[in-house]
């Protein structure tokens, strides 16, 4: 038990010296000189006005300028300068899976690591809260290929969420990633909803909110969190998906297993019919997800085991400054 564990720990600081070294390089200097946050958000010190365009917030009218102009202006504004960001990383059983280049759980990991690497500087703080499953070990029951559910037996000395403090510095963000990539992956199911709900208590001024999960729980149960959140911060949504969870190989007679519920599945994947209505419904599981962060108010970046992910980031933070920036300017 204690190799294991030994093993387990080594190969956590192994991929995370592995994942800092490559987020600096490629990320270094992407956000440096004035900047509203990751997303960027729209701050708090006053800035410069412009005219108004369709879709911009009312509540940031300048009436002395429209007034004084006859045209509509907005004011913009700047984040203030210690920013404090927040992470809701979801390592349920259902994380621990991937066929592709890594696991889903190692991605999550890799998406901790370059947020606490964009936004740690100048005094910024990092903090976040994990969630590890409900402690559910199960045992195999029941005969057959038909679904079949285990007895549940709860971890009484596991906490279901952990709450690493938000803190300064380079060496206080190493040391949170490294309690995240040493966090064990349990049976069960985090509550998602409860998870993101954590960033809301207790109550913090404006700062960015992170939520990393692969949000394969019901999207009831997190949608309205998210909309809370989105009120006070800004929120970005960090959807980790593999590429079998969107569509199946023809491998023939397959066992799947839920790692979170314990039901048991034989599916047959010669059938093409079974792979069409596979790929339909992923395909509208995935659409409902993205209208739900859309209606939340939050930003949206979805990274796949098999895809480069560090390109990914660098795109959408690309993409999030130009849209925030254009045409504030004239």
């Amino acid at each position: 038990m204690t190799t294991a564990s030994g093993s387990g720990t080594a190969r956590a600081e192994a991929v995370l010296s592995r994942l800092q070294l490559l987020v600096t390089r490629k990320l270094d200097g992407l956000l440096q000189g004035d900047y509203a946050g990751l997303l960027p958000g729209p701050g708090s010190e006053a800035g410069e006005s412009r005219e108004y365009r369709p879709g911009d917030d009312v509540r940031r009218m300048d009436w002395p300028v429209t007034a004084r102009t006859t045209l509509p202006h907005v004011r913009r504004t700047v984040a203030d300068r210690e920013l404090e960001t927040w992470m809701a990383i979801d390592l349920s059983a259902s994380l621990d899976f991937g066929t592709a280049q890594c696991l889903k759980s190692d991605l999550v990991l890799a998406a901790a690591t370059a947020m606490a690497h964009l936004t740690v500087r100048g005094g910024n703080r990092i903090g976040a809260v994990v969630g590890t499953g409900a402690g559910v070990a199960e045992e195999p029951g029941g005969g057959g290929w038909w679904p079949r559910k285990r007895q549940a037996v709860v971890e009484p000395t596991a906490a279901p969420v952990v709450r690493l403090p938000a803190r300064p510095g380079r060496k206080e963000a190493q040391g949170l990633l490294r309690a995240i990539a040493r966090t064990r992956i349990r049976p069960g199911r985090t509550d998602l909803g409860e998870l993101i709900d954590m960033l809301n208590r207790p109550p913090r001024r404006r700062g960015v909110a992170v939520v990393v999960s692969d949000f394969l729980a019901p999207v009831d149960g997190w949608a309205r969190p998210v909309r809370k959140l989105a009120v006070r911060h800004d929120v970005l949504a960090i959807e980790v998906v593999d590429p079998r969870e969107l569509e199946l190989p023809d491998v023939g007679v397959l066992t799947l297993a839920d790692p979170e519920t314990g039901v048991l599945h034989e599916v047959r994947t010669s059938d093409p019919d079974l792979r069409v209505r596979y790929a339909e419904a992923a395909g509208q599981q995935r659409g409902e997800i993205a209208r739900a962060l859309r209606a939340a108010g939050a930003a949206h970046l979805r990274l796949r085991t098999d895809t480069d992910w560090l390109l990914d980031m660098v795109r959408f933070v690309a993409a999030q400054r130009h849209a925030r920036t254009r045409g504030t300017t004239r």
